[in-house]
């Protein structure tokens, strides 16, 4: 068990990655490669969940760690859920498992999501409507939702536009369009007492996923995939005011390493009351972790 009085910060977004060479088939490595370059990620092939693992631990850092399955869009083969939730079980003191189930899977995801979160612990679910390609209000993804949300789990939604695809031939076939977070506003109507997580800053629809988690008392914010010294001004205003409690520390391992994102953090405009919030104290109370 992760001891929450000892890290310095708990990081909402990590990705699990597969050991080298397991996606050479179906042009995922490409993908990573070409995201890499855009962050000037220093890794010539992604770190494995162990690697991740004991690079938090060395940093103090704990991490919730999930992988993507999209596989019908994509076509890339997805890294099974339960294989990141063992590891995850075996690295317990530094890693929070979620899980990603493609809403396009329909029933069969369901009984997957209700079996992950009772069997597996799985806290929440990593949704990419992106690479996954559907909007997040969807109702085809209702069924799903419903289950994480009768379960207490946590539904993180990709937002805005950040590294992936960009650069490649067509964007590597994804459409911005699906993130914009204000398709994530339905879902928080219609589910209430799901706990939601708007990832990264929303470009370019910030104002509309401040808008949204102003809003609606069951949806925050992440901060990952963007160094803070990036930040547009009214983010950091919202992050010091009226979403104080909201936002979440998130880097976007393994594509931002969560020590070069913190070294921005402590350079920008962020007040000293609220800096314990964001690295750690707003995601323990969300993740059942503290009261």
């Amino acid at each position: 068990m992760i001891d929450i009085a000892k890290v310095r910060a708990i990081d909402i977004h990590t990705h699990a990655e597969e050991p080298c060479g397991c996606h050479a088939d179906d042009g995922y490595d490409e993908l990573q490669t070409t995201m890499a370059k855009y962050f000037g990620a220093p890794w010539s092939h992604p770190p494995t969940v162990p690697q991740t693992a004991a690079h938090y631990r060395e940093q103090n850092i704990a991490a919730v760690i999930f992988p993507v399955d999209a596989e019908r869009e994509t076509g890339y083969r997805r890294y099974r859920n339960e294989e990141v939730a063992e590891l995850a079980a075996e690295n317990s003191d530094i890693l929070i498992p979620f899980a990603s189930i493609d809403p396009w899977k329909g029933k069969i995801g369901v009984r997957e999501a209700k079996r992950l979160m009772r069997d597996f612990a799985i806290k929440g679910f990593k949704f990419h409507p992106t690479m996954q390609g559907f909007y997040p209000n969807d109702r085809m993804a209702y069924d799903l939702y419903e289950a994480i949300e009768a379960e207490g789990g946590i539904a993180l939604f990709h937002t805005g536009q950040t590294g992936v695809g960009s650069g490649m031939p067509g964007g590597n076939g994804m459409r911005l369009k699906y993130s914009n977070p204000m398709f994530v506003d339905d879902v928080a109507v219609d589910f209430p007492d799901l706990k939601i997580i708007l990832a990264h800053p929303s470009f370019p629809w910030q104002e509309e996923a401040l808008s949204v988690a102003t809003h609606k008392p069951n949806v925050y914010i992440d901060l990952s995939g963007w160094s803070p010294k990036y930040f547009p001004p009214i983010l950091v205003r919202y992050a010091n005011t009226l979403l104080r409690k909201k936002m979440l520390f998130g880097s976007d391992w393994p594509m931002i390493a969560p020590e070069k994102w913190l070294d921005a953090f402590d350079k920008a405009d962020f007040r000293d009351e609220v800096r314990p919030g964001i690295l750690k104290d707003n995601a323990a109370r969300l993740l059942g972790l503290a009261a």
